[in-house]
């Protein structure tokens, strides 16, 4: 949000979060995860496309009660409150039809520590809104999204020998329409000198690419964090397809980890899978400090929170707002239940039921955002 490394279809660096955005899916849409809709409850009143003064011309919202929400006693708000908080930094300064300003002031009066307190200051200042589709169904796609991180190096040495490229300069003035493809640009010598980093696994530099952003850590101990920068505009094509296409792997193994293990057994063959995919991606360098272990900043311009912040379809929902998401965890039938913030969006997130959960940036947040593809329902916050 994304998106998301599993078999995707669509590119998640076209985000412009730190992580531009997802974006998106990695494996794009083929692993079906084990997972069981929420129980739909029976007191939601008639769908309706307007919540409050928020409408939508894809989903639809219809007012329901805090109980309808599966699991909200259970969560520990404590968790989403910093996550909230960063909203209400950029929701303060925005102007349009939801006046966020007084929610947001009156967080000053409730004490973080306090689960109580949180969930009475949800229960006094929001009207909840179950989501619907288009389609009027409740449940819709949830995937997940991270941000890698590698060791690397500032120059090329025998360990580090695969570059992260910054934009090309020739193109900051007259971008080729159309731009080079991956195969072209990377055979064509026009990216010398745009080198900004250097990492050791090609697999995992086109990961980065696809989730837009991610962080290298230097022999120094420096860690640089590197941000979506542009691209070849052109299409993305899933490594996975290419692979199934040519039976190469099974569905099964259609996702980031089993990529990466194809990968390591066909060295030879590893370039020609990377260049199914025409699109290519470009970074630059973020300021900021990244040892604080902050996220990459979302569409909304705020650091993302791991497990509390997603992406989400600005057609459907708005920038910001507390959701609360139901669904199950990567693979399984175990329930994901939780507030979480519309903090970010992506090309491939499309829908009003819809979002890429953002699991952070480290490996076990890559192991479970490479695997997750369930269903899911959704429900809106809004200020009264």
């Amino acid at each position: 949000m994304i998106s998301k490394f599993k078999m995707v279809v669509s590119c998640k660096a076209s985000r412009r979060i730190a992580v531009a955005s997802v974006f998106l899916l990695i494996v794009g849409g083929l692993i079906v995860g084990c997972s069981t809709p929420p129980t739909r409850s029976s007191n939601s009143r008639p769908s309706s496309g307007v919540a409050g003064s928020y409408s939508s011309s894809i989903a639809s919202f219809s007012t329901v009660s805090w109980q309808n929400l599966p699991g909200w006693q259970d969560d520990d708000l404590t968790q989403a409150w910093p996550a909230w908080l960063k909203s209400c930094e950029a929701l303060r300064k925005r102007s349009g039809d939801l006046n966020w300003r007084p929610a947001c002031a009156q967080t000053n009066s409730v004490s973080a520590t306090s689960n109580q307190a949180i969930r009475r200051y949800f229960e006094s200042n929001f009207q909840v809104y179950e989501i619907r589709n288009g389609s009027g169904s409740d449940t819709g796609l949830i995937t997940g999204y991270y941000e890698p991180v590698m060791n690397g190096s500032l120059t090329r040495t025998s360990t580090y020998t695969v570059p992260l490229y910054g934009y090309p300069s020739a193109w900051k003035n007259s971008k080729p329409n159309p731009a080079p493809t991956r195969a072209q640009l990377m055979s064509s010598g026009v990216l010398q000198g745009s080198e900004i980093a250097w990492v050791q696994d090609p697999v995992a530099a086109a990961f980065m690419q696809v989730q837009g952003s991610g962080k290298i850590r230097l022999d120094d101990g420096r860690v640089m964090r590197l941000g979506f920068a542009g691209t070849n505009d052109q299409p993305f094509k899933s490594f996975a397809q290419w692979l199934l296409d040519r039976k190469e792997i099974s569905r099964s193994e259609a996702t980031m980890q089993g990529i990466s293990v194809w990968a390591k057994r066909n060295p030879d063959r590893t370039n020609e899978m990377l260049n199914a995919n025409p699109r290519f991606v470009f970074f630059k360098e973020l300021p900021g400090n990244v040892s604080a272990e902050l996220g990459p900043n979302g569409a909304l311009g705020v650091a993302l929170t791991a497990g509390r912040s997603i992406a989400v379809d600005l057609q459907a929902l708005p920038l910001g707002a507390p959701v609360f998401l139901a669904t199950t965890r990567p693979l399984s039938s175990q329930p994901l239940q939780k507030l979480v913030m519309a903090q970010d969006t992506g090309k491939a997130i499309v829908g009003g039921v819809r979002a890429d959960y953002y699991w952070g940036s480290d490996e076990a947040a890559g192991e479970m955002a490479g695997r997750m593809k369930q269903n899911g329902r959704m429900w809106l916050l809004l200020p009264r």
